[in-house]
């Protein structure tokens, strides 16, 4: 089988050519029709500039769009990419030296003023393009330098996105729109969870989009991952300790700190420390949040909040109103899906146990959505804080679904074309509801 092509129903791992043209369906076309000679020779001239001026050899892979991971794995061994519609793949390119490894290590500590050497042998870093770095280096990686990459889209996949790809539907989207924005009376606080790599970070970026352009959002991270647009916004990172032993600056300082600022709603990327009895806290005193969390299922989650390192108090985990899970699924083929398992409200304590109700689940056999909101006690305070009958809230909530139904209808899945459509809708919620076609009656 030429290495070029890509085959997955044998177990084999598809490749991704380097040197020659990276990994698309132009190159496959080229190389049918013996085409490409002047594509190999401008891009290896290209390889070579990169080489000297950029991040040597993976500087082509780094600039890839349609990649979402770059996995260097020691000396004398491939470099494996993960490619964002295709999966796991072995590209043609090898280091056959420790030395053009750790001089991309030391360039990217450079330029992001870090340390990597014997006493600290571990990097963790954020390129300009925003991609998150990982890097470590002998003895502690027994194969030689290594370095991970996760990379982020220029364009970032919105709430359309995901219901095109059946991560969720818009039933359960304009449910969470409606429980987000909270009708202006009590914007809901949410928990992603799931485990690595399942699309927490895409999905809590997707609903930041129904928080109301009123809000005052502030952004803590590790690493600076979400892109959300939204005019009044403060985004704020962790620091370690840098090439100038410049004292850290932890996610508990940042939330402390925010609480200092004003927010309407504070947005921590992921949630593992000690910042969670400060966040709950917060919580607990008025504010809004949404937060990520690494756990399996929603008990799990609540049982990682309340036992160490995070040890908030069970009568705190009140203030959340849902726990949205989310996983990556493998089909035989090696090529991943990701789908939101189960949307769970936290509905209260009875003797001293967290108690949860799933409102809507995941069916793997049919690969569905099914809707268990019999009732919704976040929709029932909204519509008591707001002096309406629940059944108004529920005809919000479908109308709120048919706005969905049109831009995913109508390819309208930019950041910016819906958030300018959404904020029309909070300011007249009747032109736009019009505008697409909805009767009013």
């Amino acid at each position: 089988m030429d290495k070029n092509y890509f085959s997955n129903d044998n177990g084999l791992i598809p490749k991704y050519d380097v040197l020659k043209f990276n990994f698309s369906e132009r190159f496959l076309e080229n190389r049918l029709q013996n085409r490409f000679d002047y594509d190999y020779k401008e891009n290896l001239a290209k390889n070579m500039l990169k080489e000297l001026i950029g991040y040597g050899e993976i500087s082509s892979l780094i600039e890839d769009d349609d990649l979402e991971e770059i996995m260097v794995i020691g000396v004398d061994k491939p470099v494996f990419v993960y490619h964002r519609k295709y999966g796991m793949m072995e590209t043609d390119l090898i280091f056959d030296g420790e030395e053009k490894i750790t001089n991309i290590i030391d360039s990217i500590a450079r330029e992001t003023n870090r340390r990597i050497d014997q006493q600290s042998p571990i990097l963790d870093a954020r390129l300009e393009n925003g991609s998150r770095v990982n890097a470590t280096i002998p003895p502690l990686s027994a194969n030689g330098p290594t370095i991970t990459i996760r990379k982020f889209k220029k364009d970032p996949l919105t709430i359309v996105d995901l219901i095109r790809f059946n991560t969720l539907n818009t039933e359960m989207a304009s449910f969470l729109w409606l429980c987000v924005d909270g009708l202006g009376v009590k914007p809901a606080n949410i928990i992603v969870s799931g485990g690595t790599s399942s699309g927490k970070t895409t999905l809590l970026n997707a609903l930041s989009i129904f928080i109301n352009p009123k809000e005052r959002i502030i952004t803590i991270e590790d690493t600076l991952e979400l892109q959300i647009p939204h005019n009044h916004i403060i985004r704020m990172e962790a620091r370690t300790v840098n090439i100038e032993n410049q004292g850290e600056i932890t996610i508990e300082d940042l939330v402390k700190n925010s609480l200092r600022q004003r927010p309407d709603r504070i947005i921590v990327g992921e949630v593992r420390g000690k910042e969670a009895i400060t966040l709950f806290t917060a919580l607990n005193t008025g504010h809004s949040g949404f937060g990520t969390l690494h756990a399996n299922n929603s008990r799990e989650t609540i049982t990682r909040l309340t036992n160490a390192p995070m040890n908030v108090p069970k009568i705190m985990i009140s203030s959340i109103d849902f726990i949205i899970m989310e996983k990556r699924i493998y089909r035989s083929d090696g090529i991943s899906y990701r789908r939101i398992t189960e949307i769970v409200e936290v509905v209260g304590m009875e003797e001293g146990t967290v108690q949860l109700s799933k409102l809507f689940e995941w069916d793997s056999e049919k690969d569905e959505f099914r809707n268990l909101t019999i009732m919704s006690k976040t929709l029932e305070e909204i519509a008591n804080l707001k002096g309406i009958h629940i059944s108004k809230l529920n005809e919000e909530w479908e109308k709120r679904r048919d706005v969905l139904n049109y831009l995913v209808k109508n390819n309208i899945s930019s950041q910016k074309d819906i958030s300018k459509f959404l904020e029309n809708y909070y300011l007249n919620p009747n032109y736009v509801l019009n505008e697409i076609g909805v009767s009013l009656n």
